[in-house]
């Protein structure tokens, strides 16, 4: 399971992507299976897979998930299929 992250903290915007490790850690937090992101995701799930997967990137963040959460200012699951889509194909119709 993968999600694409980007948030802004402290005046810098950083995207992530999500892996297994993270996911694993969001469920020891949380007590909770993957499986409920899909009904159930809220602000704090989100900022805690970015606050993971920004240690995991070499993002410098703060030790503690409360200070991490306390400089953002914004967070958001963005589509990375669409960034770079497929040139369409090239048609003998007019």
């Amino acid at each position: 399971m993968r999600l694409n992250l980007r948030y802004e903290r402290e005046g810098q915007v950083h995207e992530v992507t999500t892996n297994l490790a993270v996911i694993v850690a969001w469920e020891r937090k949380f007590r909770a299976k993957a499986a409920q992101l899909a009904n159930q995701i809220g602000a704090e799930d989100l900022l805690y897979l970015a606050f993971e997967a920004s240690k995991r990137n070499g993002i410098a963040v703060p030790a503690d998930f409360d200070r991490f959460v306390e400089g953002v200012t914004d967070i958001e699951v963005i589509d990375k299929a669409d960034a770079n889509p497929t040139p369409g194909a090239q048609s003998d119709v007019p």
